[in-house]
């Protein structure tokens, strides 16, 4: 099948999960997921696959066994794809890419390349662009002063101060996200990344 967007009983899927996050609820509706949101996202993954690499759906279940939330499901439904992470719920549609929670032997060569003035600036011009086209550029943990070793009047110590990088946008639901131009936001942000993955590739992995 081919990929026509995620209809609006998508979206209500997940609104009528966050109020009753119960075994109940997904049983009753559990035909809706599968239909609405996980279908979709797997004609989207199946589409993308050539330039992106292959992907999968993750799981709908939370672990809650060392979680003080008890809540059984996820409120989103995610995939990740051999460049790239998805995420749809009823927040809208979420794209992103990158170098995420990198090991410490990564986050030291992270580091040096930041450091180094020809790889640390080619690092920068690529973030400067990024934001510049409208994308969001973090990490998932970002360190409040400089990191062991390093100066905190480094020139690059915004980007030192990050455990890893990543790119990403966000887009609010609307009648767009029954369409294909959902598939177009996607991949232009899975494009906008490829420098940056390019980058890290040569420097980290």
């Amino acid at each position: 099948m081919a990929f026509k967007g995620w209809p609006v009983e998508a979206v209500e899927f997940y609104e009528g999960l966050a109020a009753d996050n119960t075994r109940t609820y997904w049983n009753d509706h559990k035909a809706t997921y599968e239909r609405c949101v996980k279908a979709p996202m797997e004609e989207l993954l199946a589409e993308l696959a050539e330039r992106f690499g292959p992907g999968r759906v993750f799981r709908p279940y939370r672990d809650v066994r060392f979680s003080k939330d008890k809540a059984r499901y996820k409120l989103n439904c995610a995939a990740h794809l051999a460049s790239g992470y998805l995420m749809f719920s009823a927040d809208g549609l979420f794209a992103g890419t990158g170098l995420y929670m990198p090991d410490p032997a990564q986050l030291q060569r992270y580091r040096a390349a930041v450091d180094d003035e020809k790889s640390g600036s080619e690092l920068s011009s690529i973030v400067t662009t990024l934001r510049r086209d409208g994308y969001e550029v973090g990490a998932h943990e970002v360190l409040k002063s400089a990191p062991k070793g390093w100066a905190k009047d480094h020139r690059r110590i915004e980007l030192l101060q990050q455990k890893g990088i990543v790119m990403s946008k966000a887009w609010p639901v609307g009648p767009w996200l029954g369409t294909r131009k959902a598939k177009d936001r996607v991949v232009a942000a899975l494009e906008a990344g490829v420098p940056l993955n390019a980058w890290v590739e040569r420097f980290v992995s």
